[in-house]
Order: C-alpha cells, then structure tokens, then sequence
C-alpha cells in the first residue's frame, strides 16, 4: 500500500467525494445523514457534474412508483433483465447488487431530500418485447421540475444543459408527439419554466441533490482538482488537490469516494481503452479519465466491457461555454422518417431508429481491408424532413445554415459534393422509398422496435412512424463524427458490494470507494439502458457512504 503523508492537512472530513454529480453528491448526503462529516470537491466552478447534462431519466425495477401504477415489477424481474441483455458480459453479482439496492436507494432519497420523481408514462424499457422481463411503462422515471432559486448563491453555480431543453420533461414532449412533433412542443410552458428556472431533465436532477447537500451545510469546494490519493501505507486517508496553483491537502478520515465521471475528454484513453478513434464529446473538459489516474497508484483493478457507441455533428457557430465545438447526438433525428445514414459506398448498415443497434455497425471492422467500412458515415434527409422535423437546433422549416454539410436539388449531385457514392447512394434511395411508402424496412427492420418508434419516430406518421421516402429535394448530407457515449465508459473501476474500489487481488482497497460512472459497467455488461447511469450514481454513493460509517448494506444476505 502506498504511504506518502503530507506535512500537514488544510481540511478535513470523515469522507471526501471527488466530484459533484449525483454519484459525489448522494455519498455526501449520506454520509452526512449518517453522522459524518463530508465535503465535496470539484475540478469545476460549477456544481452538478455530467448528471446536469443528461436526460435526467433513472432506471429502477421494481419501484413504489411502478407498483402505483398497477405494474407487475420487481427487483428480481430487472435482474434477469438486465442478465440476458449483458451477453455474459455482466457479473451476477454486480447485477444483483444493483438491482437489490437501487429502489431502496432511491426512496431512501425521496424521502430524506425530497426528491419527487414520477414515472414516464408510456415508455418502454429499451428490450420491450424482447424478453418477458422487460416492460412497457414504470420503470423509467424522471424528476418533476426542481425550482431553481431555493438553490440561493449556488443558483448561477449550479450547472445547466446546452444539449437538453432543461425547460420541459420528457413526459410534456411525448404527450406533445415526442421529439419529432418540435412545432406542437408547449413553448409557453418551457418559455415560463425556464423564465422562472424551474428545472427539468438532467438540470433538475442535478439540482434536487446539491439542494439536499447545501441544505445540510455540506461543503461544496469548486475550483480544486484532485491531483493523487494519499495513503498511510495501510488505507487512503486523503486527498492531495491543487487550487489556484496551490497544493490542496484534505484528509478522509473514513473514506474518500471517486464519482468523476469517466475519460471521455482524454482521446487517448477513449481510444485505448473504448476503442473509438477520435471521438468528440458532449461534455465538458473536465471529465479526462481521473477516476483511473487517481486509483491507479493504488492498485485498483480495472475492468471493461463493450463500448456504448455514438455519433454526432456540430453546427456551425455553436460553441460550449469553454469555448469548444457544442456537439450534439445525432440519435434523436436519424430515425425520423426521410432520413437515413449511409457509408461512404452509399449503402445504409442498420437500423438507425434504435441506436443500441445501429451505432454498434459503425465499429465493425473489415478484416480483409483492414477498414472500418462504415466509418466515415453520412446522415442524408429530404426537404420533407426540414419542414416537418428539427435537426439539432435547427427548427423545422428554419433556413439551413450555411457551412453545415452539403445541400443538392438532385440525391446523385449531393452524393458527388459529399463524396460518397453515386451510384450506391442512388440505388439505396431507390430501394428506400418504395418500402418506406408500405411502412416497411426489409433489410433493417426499422420501426419494429417499440422503444426506438417512442424516442426517435414521428407518433402521427403512417404507416410507420420512423420511415418515409426521401423524395423531394433539396437534399441535405451532414458527416457524423464518432462520439463518446456522454460519460457512460467501456472500463472503469471495479468495485464490491459497498462500492469499495478492488484492487486485482479483488481484494477492497481500504478507503477508496467509486461511484457512477468511474465505475466498471458489470452490472449491465453488453447492454445499455436509458437511466441506469444516474441510478448506478446514486446507489452506489448511497452504498459507499453507508459502508464508510460502519453500517453497511445487509440486504444482499436476503436477496435471491
């Protein structure tokens, strides 16, 4: 075990959590409701981490909430789930971990800080109908607004989405249509929630646990950036962290938790260790892999599973608060009807209505070129699509902005400027449209998906609400970039029952502990879920913190 000891300590708490999204901000608060002290760093100035940035959606099986709702749902139901998804990929026991403890987690929450979430009417797990475990509403919650000035001075401190409409929940869009039906959304609504900073999605998710820290006097220091563990050669006990240059000592005296995200802004390890050549992010600088630096002096073990892969563009002029390329996700639009996504032959290679299947194909590796033939790839839409659909944060109907891929009155003339095939692209259209008029995608089978025609489809296109024919010009092609999966890592940290980080023995390291998305995927393995990266930040800094103070988690000993 490591010794390096400082001279002297600059701060001090029971437990330390590095980072400030959900995963940092629930060990905090546990903590604290269990008799310690903590305090929360953050590399930042602003509070709230990746959770802000993300849909704000938590995957729980077997919830109150589902069983208010007359579903048939249970703990053992979303582990069998979640085992036949993984592939073998997963570990039971991490599955079973997760499952056991996230609803119990998640009350926990509801009813020490207030936090009130509602199911999401009508939205099915990803695998609805793929296996018996699966169901079609209850488990997919999301939280109501959060009013944001009740955060007082932390208000303009804690983070917002430039990606996610903050201003309406997934509930108001789908009751309005879903994401394709833009022109139908309640701007009023969002207009006045956004006026009065009443927070949804990520935003407010975010929001609901920095209320329940800054409400129990829970430090939130901003601007320090963990630098190494500090160990006495038997346990960690620290944390050494830099400030405005300064060297930063702040002691554990029972644990310190890495909640910092993943390496999504560090290419070479999003390359080396997620397999994705120059991917860009939708997230901020900050999350650079330090969960992996910080535990590696310690022995920590890590572990790895299949990527989660992505693609996406940035508009022209858009920039993040950093001063970086905005990058949006692409999976919102590329399953809408008079879209498709082809290679550079001019040939589609999936199912773009549900991601989980298609971005997977922009990996595949031909062996015999040693190429990957469907990188680099083209999103092509028809002038059917600009006037009924958004694309990023372009309107429907709204003027294309100029410098953002290519536009032709002809699909053969836009081939030729985006530099793709011609004559493929041509007869892909050709054998597209047809099918997609009788609602119907042989090669692919789009729209057969439940989940897929939920997020991605137009709910009042018939027959088939995520095909319809590119047939009427100008035409629009827009070059996708490899994207990380917005935090959600391939590897990570491998941890136990409480959230302890493992070192390769698969012994726990004293004192360390990792939350969220620093966290191997094992329990989830091959599969990915719309939500379980917020529950699994919130569980197992529930988890951490409860082990931290000596009363450790005895459901599993119950637990089938």
């Amino acid at each position: 075990m490591l010794s390096n000891l400082p001279a002297h300590w600059d701060m001090e708490a029971d437990l330390v959590a590095i980072g400030s999204g959900i995963g940092g901000l629930s060990a905090a608060i546990t903590a604290h409701e269990n008799g310690l002290s903590a305090i929360v760093l953050e590399r930042s100035n602003e509070v709230g981490g990746v959770t802000a940035l993300s849909q704000g959606q938590v995957w729980i099986a077997g919830s109150r909430h589902a069983a208010e709702l007359g579903v048939d749902d249970s703990a053992e139901s979303g582990f069998r789930y979640l085992q036949r998804l993984g592939m073998g990929y997963a570990e039971d026991s991490a599955i079973r971990n997760f499952t056991t403890h996230a609803p119990v987690a998640l009350h926990w929450f509801e009813d020490t800080i207030g936090l009130r979430m509602v199911p999401i009417r009508g939205c099915p797990d990803y695998y609805y109908g793929l296996t018996n475990d699966s169901v079609s509403e209850g488990r997919l919650l999301e939280v109501e607004p959060f009013p944001g000035a009740t955060l007082g001075e932390w208000q303009s401190r804690t983070r917002l989405s430039p990606q996610v409409p903050y201003g309406l929940t997934t509930q108001d869009i789908a009751d309005k249509g879903g994401l394709a039906a833009m022109t139908k959304w309640d701007f009023e609504l969002m207009g006045r929630r956004m006026m009065n900073d009443e927070r949804c999605a990520g935003s407010g998710l975010a929001a609901y646990f920095v209320k329940g820290a800054i409400d129990r006097g829970i430090p939130l220091e901003t601007g320090v950036n963990a630098q190494e563990l500090i160990a006495d050669g038997e346990r960690v006990v620290g944390v050494r962290c830099t400030r405005d240059g300064a060297d930063l000592f702040v002691k554990a005296n029972k644990g310190v938790v890495i909640a910092v995200s993943s390496y999504e802004r560090e290419q070479k390890l999003e390359k080396h260790l997620g397999n994705q050549l120059d991917a860009i992010s939708m997230l901020f600088t900050a999350v650079d892999g330090a969960n992996i630096r910080l535990a590696g002096p310690l022995g920590a073990r890590v572990s790895r599973v299949p990527e989660i892969s992505m693609a996406g563009f940035n508009q022209p002029g858009e920039e993040t608060e950093e001063g970086q390329p905005l990058w949006r996700s692409s999976m919102p639009f590329i399953g809408l009807p008079h879209t498709i996504v082809v290679n550079r032959r001019g040939k589609r290679f999936g199912n773009e209505s549900f991601y989980r299947s298609f971005f997977y194909q922009l990996d595949v590796i031909d062996g015999t070129t040693q190429t990957h033939p469907n990188f680099p790839c083209w999103v092509i839409l028809d002038s059917q699509a600009r006037a009924k659909y958004g694309f990023g944060s372009i309107a429907p109907g709204q003027d294309w902005p100029e410098g953002f891929g290519v536009v032709a009155d002809t699909i053969e003339e836009l081939a030729r400027k985006a530099g793709i095939d011609a004559e493929g692209l041509v007869e892909t259209v050709a054998r597209f449209n047809p099918n997609a008029e009788a609602g119907k995608d042989p090669d692919f089978g789009r729209g057969e998906q439940p989940w897929g025609a939920w997020m991605t489809g137009d709910k009042e296109h018939q027959p088939n609400p995520n095909l319809g024919p590119l047939s009427k010009g100008p035409f629009f092609a827009v070059q996708l970039r490899r994207m990380g999966a917005t935090g959600i890592p391939a590897a990570g940290l491998q941890i136990d029952r409480n959230a302890n980080v493992v070192g390769w023995d698969e012994k726990p390291i004293p004192g360390l502990y990792a939350a969220g998305n620093s966290v191997a995927r094992l329990e989830t393995g091959a599969v990915m879920q719309s939500g379980v990266s917020n529950a699994r930040g919130m569980t197992y800094g529930w988890l951490a913190a409860l082990h931290a103070a000596g009363q450790p988690s005895t459901l599993l000993d119950s637990a089938r």
